[in-house]
């Protein structure tokens, strides 16, 4: 439990500090949306840039067990956005948004340092495995439905034309695209971007959680706790257990990778559920506080998704 802590403080020490800031005029509100764009539109696609330019895809690519971790990730988007648009009467655009918030892990801040600290640096492949796929997978799953979603009418053919377009020029995919293209066709960086891309990746924690405290201050939490605690609760419990059931129970998974794929699916709902959220406008309270309610619960559902795991342990 203290270890866990030990992880989320500084989180939620950072959040603070820009929310604070705001609050207490210490940092401009209106730099708040400038200090976003700068984090998804420069600081994120050179993370994901360098992420992929590590990832061995060849090597660990292993259909079942990815497919336990997708597949649950993919039935909790699907029950986010149907219990956002139905029980909550949330647009489609919003409700695409809840469903993001609903299955995007932070399997890098929480997944990484928890994960090696319970299972040793030999569990840190199989979540490499896992995070080499998350990003563009499920990021670009989440931008097809949005722009389905926000078509207004408009035909089916050109709303996917749209979207295509929109998607493509992406830069958060533009950076995946990139690092996949030179990681697969193994062509040498250039030391000068290899070196921007890797500064700009640095500030992306700090900048987007700094932004992230900020941005609380345009928000009422309370408005919107309710569908937040539903996603929250939809991301930590649901999505750990549809991939304990298919990486055990119906693919028969080596107990190494089970339990690796069970606790990256039981991550809290990562930082790119705002920045999802805030790059297309839509349920950013909900992000906001999903993100917040997931990473604070988190505490209590990690270790005991870990503690059932040491139960089941062959």
């Amino acid at each position: 439990m203290l270890e866990v802590l030990s992880v989320v403080g500084p989180i939620f020490g950072l959040v603070a500090i820009g929310y604070l800031s705001v609050r207490f005029s210490l940092y401009p509100a209106a730099g708040v949306q400038g200090l976003i764009s700068f984090v998804n539109n420069f600081a994120t696609p050179c993370l994901l840039f360098q992420a992929m330019l590590k990832i061995d895809f060849a090597k660990l690519f292993n259909p079942h067990y990815l497919s336990s971790f997708y597949i649950g990730a993919f039935a909790c988007f699907a029950v986010a956005f149907l219990i956002a648009r139905w029980a909550f009467r949330r647009r489609p655009g919003e409700s695409v948004a809840v469903g993001f918030s609903a299955y995007f892990s932070n399997t890098i801040l929480l997944g990484l340092p928890i994960i090696q600290r319970a299972y040793g640096d030999e569990a840190l492949p199989y979540l490499f495995a896992i995070v080499g796929f998350h990003a563009p997978v499920l990021m670009s799953s989440g931008m097809v439905a949005m722009e389905i979603a926000r078509r207004d009418g408009a035909p089916l053919k050109s709303t996917i034309k749209e979207a295509l377009s929109r998607i493509l020029s992406n830069p958060l995919l533009i950076g995946i695209s990139l690092g996949i293209f030179a990681n697969l066709t193994s062509l040498p960086v250039p030391g000068l971007i290899n070196d921007v891309t890797k500064m700009l990746a640095l500030a992306v924690l700090p900048a987007a959680l700094f932004g992230l405290g900020g941005a609380l201050n345009q928000y009422q939490l309370r408005d919107s706790w309710e569908q937040a605690l539903v996603s929250s609760l939809i991301k930590l419990v649901l999505h750990p257990f549809i991939a304990l059931v298919l990486s055990h129970y119906v693919f028969g998974l080596d107990w190494n990778m089970t339990r690796v794929a069970v606790i990256t699916a039981a991550m809290p709902s990562g930082l790119n559920v705002y920045i999802f959220a805030t790059f297309y406008n839509r349920s950013v309270d909900i992000a906001a506080n999903t993100v917040l309610q997931s990473t604070l619960l988190g505490v209590v559902t990690i270790s005991s998704w870990l503690l059932v795991l040491s139960w089941l342990a062959p």
